[in-house]
């Protein structure tokens, strides 16, 4: 029995803007990681197979940060595709960069792509009909923070 080698398709892109000023730091009790917060402000959905908007504060992420320079993501909010269709978006991932290029992107300093680690493995949840694609299928992606903005590319597994 031969396996089916899985390829990767760009299916979209993402970019996510967030408000300017601090985000939300901080180290819950009894734990060795620090838990963070940043809301989404709105963002622009674009590419191949999808386009549309990030609805404006629908939702954030909520990270883990631990001292080593490893982030958790988990982050949740909603895209509205340009038919109007509403789509949830549950992102988990991981980033990992030394702590002065950490440093770096937590001041909102541009970094060199090559500097950081960053995956992705969302979820979608949509209503029956056109982008019910997105519900079934897996999907992995990559992400570039840029400022304010952060830039996710998303590939189909197929």
């Amino acid at each position: 029995m031969s396996a089916v080698i899985p390829t990767l398709e760009h299916c979209f892109s993402v970019r996510l803007r967030f408000p300017e000023g601090p985000r939300v730091r901080f180290q819950p009790a009894f734990s060795d990681f620090r838990r963070g917060f940043v809301s989404v402000a709105g963002g622009d959905v674009f590419g191949p197979k999808l386009q549309g908007k990030v609805v404006p504060n629908s939702g954030g992420d909520w990270p883990l940060m631990w001292g080593s320079g490893l982030i958790e993501f988990e982050a949740h909010y909603m895209l509205e595709a340009d038919d109007g269709t509403p789509i949830y978006i549950h992102n988990r991932g991981i980033a990992y960069s030394s702590p002065e290029t950490l440093r770096k992107i937590e001041a909102g300093e541009r970094v060199d792509p090559a500097e950081t680690y960053l995956r992705i493995t969302p979820r979608f949840e949509v209503p029956a009909g056109s982008h019910e694609w997105l519900a079934r299928t897996v999907f992995v992606g990559t992400a570039e923070r840029q400022g304010n903005e952060t830039q996710f590319e998303y590939y189909a597994v197929r």
